[in-house]
């Protein structure tokens, strides 16, 4: 299932498909694991030639919140630490992974490393999120599904996602 044509989420910076200045990463939900590619670009570009260590940390963030949607529920960072391995290079694909490591009440935590296509990890990130409480998850879900095509059940226990969602690849 494709997202509503007037979805925000086609603007997003890590995985919008509409967003020029954007990372465009395509995640694969595989249970509680997400994984995508992207290609960072020179407008990506920090030092000569190497990713700007924001950008690093933006796409950390966003598997980590792929992660948490992965997990049947919507949850917005509250601290992330990032460990930087090696640089970044501009123009070679790179992966982009996250898990949800631990569920708490409301707090969840996740970790997520940014490879080569060969395993080479250079950049780390743990980070800690709140989850999103239940009626709002329900108005994020309408804004960006459109209505009837919810991704998270309508319950305030939001953390399964039913069995219909849409796939959330670009």
């Amino acid at each position: 299932m494709q997202d509503p044509n007037d979805s925000p989420r086609h603007w997003c910076y890590g995985c919008g498909d509409r967003n020029s200045e954007g990372l465009h990463i395509v995640f694969e939900v595989d249970g509680g694991r997400v994984g995508g590619r992207f290609l960072p670009r020179e407008t990506h570009q920090g030092m000569p030639g190497v990713v700007h260590g924001g950008v690093a940390a933006a796409a950390l963030d966003e598997a980590m919140g792929w992660a948490m949607w992965a997990a049947g529920t919507l949850a917005m960072t509250a601290r992330m630490e990032v460990k930087y391995r090696r640089p970044l290079p501009l123009g070679e694909e790179l992966l982009v992974t996250a898990e949800v490591t631990r569920e708490r009440g409301r707090r969840l935590e996740a970790e997520a490393a940014i490879s080569t296509v060969s395993g080479e990890i250079l950049a780390q990130a743990s980070g800690l999120f709140l989850r999103v409480p239940a009626e709002r998850a329900r108005e994020l879900d309408a804004l960006f599904f459109g209505d009837g095509q919810a991704a998270h059940p309508e319950t305030d226990d939001v953390r399964s996602p039913s069995s219909d969602a849409p796939s959330r690849s670009s």
